[in-house]
């Protein structure tokens, strides 16, 4: 019931029934409400927790509050400097009941948190199956729409692109603490489903790109701030595997995406595998309204200010996410939200390789799958959703064999780089990055040169694509652990200027992958691409050994480990 109460249908119901129904505890009895009392006064001249330099980074990390709307906050305490102290700016600060408080989503029970875990896993999914489901009906959109191949690609190139430009409205939305992460997703999932039938019944080509592009940037929160949710509900000792996880569901969505459109595109046309998207995204709504709570810790606090003011009649009890809100600069959260992403992304240089090498094999990945109907269609003479399933070493790669070692090298080796305070070195992220960075290379060639001649069986070329897998999941996880650990205090801005090159990288190269396989030939196109990854193999190797030097020199990452 109280997980209920939490949810999107909860919170109609309390609101409809003018909060008979569902009640808090503080509501059944309004005794309880002194309990939420902070012994403290929040004064501005104190020093607050975003103000603190690298020293509490676990505490903040567990409190969920490196966030965008933490960095504005910083931001406006840096350059205003004239606090005043007085009655009109203190106010009576409301927080957890104890260490133990149960709306805490730290406190939730493991299988309370697996279960909204899963709900965040599985919206991740649907969103991002809507890329490559697409690919298998690009013929169908030629045919009724009259457009070329390339033009055509236009309606999978926009839907990624919209999804890299939608968390720079969508991360600071969500971590507002009127708003929060919960109405974020369900809101724009209900618009998301929607959207997808102007994909359906599109008069003219002009308009199917539009919603394309409409439905990627409209479904981008989970893509944005999933891995935000899994850390709002996990310790850090256990967000990194379950980031992993989430990151396993945001992998399998377009490496799926072509085996279900392409069934569908075959049986009944282009637009079924809109449809698929919509039945998968319509599903994960309904999921969503009656199943997921509020995760973000700030937004729960500051409805149970709310709940206490309108209890008391007395405006002043905030929650401290309320109190910082109202510091907050319109201009500083501008600043955040859109310029620091990108000063961070091209001028920290760091930050600008890392997110070029991600951003490269992104490209690759989805340049890489137009290869996929060329040499199982094409050579082997497999229909599309035979041609679907070719992906399938890759899922199996991802799921049964990169992620169970990934998760054993962490427990078993990295484990013992932490030290007394629980501190990793960021650096200690790399070593698996270090063996994708040569599986990458090893699987481009092998597919490429034994996809490219229909004597050779078509099992082999699938077992050289599980090694894509393999590298491609290692260095993710390790760089995104890395940018984490390494830039914890501006993390949002880090992750978001990676989303917007990776989706960028992603958005462009599928545009010349066909023309590039059929006039190279599919081993000569792979070895390109695979020579491509070699050029940049040496970074993960420059970041384990010469990472802390470079690290030291930066004024944005962190000096303390």
């Amino acid at each position: 019931m109280e997980t209920l109460r939490d949810t999107a249908f909860g919170k109609l119901v309390r609101l409809a029934t003018r909060y008979k129904y569902m009640q808090y505890p503080e509501e059944k009895d309004t005794s309880l409400w002194t309990e939420y009392l902070k012994t403290e006064i929040k004064d501005e001249a104190a020093p607050s927790m975003t103000e603190t330099e690298h020293g509490d980074v676990e505490d903040l990390e567990a409190l969920g509050i490196y966030t965008v709307m933490s960095q504005a906050s910083t931001r406006s305490r840096r350059i205003s400097s004239a606090s005043t102290v007085g009655g009109a700016n203190q106010s009576i600060v409301i927080s957890w009941r104890g260490d133990d408080d149960p709306e805490n989503p730290q406190n939730w029970s493991t299988k309370k948190k697996s279960f909204v875990s899963s709900l965040i896993c599985f919206l991740t999914f649907a969103i991002y199956v809507g890329s490559a489901i697409y690919t298998p009906g690009v013929p169908g959109v030629e045919e009724q729409f009259g457009v070329s191949s390339v033009a055509a690609l236009l309606g999978l190139t926009l839907f990624v692109l919209g999804y890299g430009l939608g968390p720079m409205l969508w991360s600071p939305l969500s971590e507002i603490p009127q708003i929060g992460r919960s109405p974020t997703y369900v809101l724009t999932l209900f618009v998301f489903v929607f959207f997808n039938f102007g994909v359906i019944y599109a008069k003219n080509f002009g308009m199917l790109l539009a919603f394309r592009f409409l439905t990627g940037f409209i479904g981008s929160p989970a893509l944005a701030t999933g891995a935000a949710s899994m850390g709002d509900m996990w310790s850090p000792k256990m967000r990194d595997y379950m980031i992993a996880v989430w990151g396993m569901f945001a992998i399998s969505a377009p490496v799926l995406g072509p085996m279900l459109g392409g069934f569908a595109a075959a049986a009944k046309g282009w637009t079924w595998t809109i449809w698929q998207l919509v039945w998968a995204s319509g599903l994960a709504f309904v999921l969503l309204f009656f199943g997921l709570p509020e995760t973000f810790a700030p937004n729960i606090l500051a409805r149970r200010a709310r709940r206490v003011r309108r209890i008391t009649g007395n405006s002043q009890y905030m929650s401290e996410s309320e109190i910082e809100i109202k510091e907050i600069k319109p201009m500083d959260l501008l600043f955040e939200s859109l310029v620091r992403p990108f000063q961070l992304c091209f001028l920290e240089p760091i930050v600008f390789l890392l997110n070029l090498y991600i951003a490269l094999i992104y490209g690759i990945l989805y340049t890489w799958f137009e290869a996929f109907p060329i040499v199982f269609s094409e050579i082997h003479g497999f229909n599309s959703g035979e041609s679907g399933l070719a992906f399938m070493g890759i899922l199996v790669s991802t799921v049964c064999i990169t992620i169970p070692a990934y998760f054993y090298w962490k427990w078993k080796y990295q484990s013992r780089h932490v030290d007394a305070n629980g501190n990793l070195p960021p650096e200690w992220q790399m070593p698996p990055a270090i063996v994708g960075a040569f599986a990458l290379p090893i699987s481009l060639f092998w597919f490429g040169w034994t996809g490219n001649f229909a004597s050779v069986h078509w099992i082999v070329p699938i077992i050289g694509s599980m090694f894509f897998a393999l590298g491609g999941c290692l260095i993710f996880n390790s760089i995104f652990c890395y940018l984490a650990h390494a830039y914890p205090r501006y993390a949002a801005s880090v992750l978001a200027g990676n989303d917007f090159m990776r989706s960028s990288f992603g958005a462009g190269f599928p545009l010349f992958a066909s023309a590039m396989f059929h006039n190279l030939g599919v081993g000569w196109a792979c070895t390109l691409l695979g020579c491509l990854t070699i050029v940049f193999m040496p970074f993960p190797f420059i970041l384990f050994f010469m990472g802390r030097r470079i690290r030291m020199a930066s004024k944005y990452a962190r000096h303390d480990i």
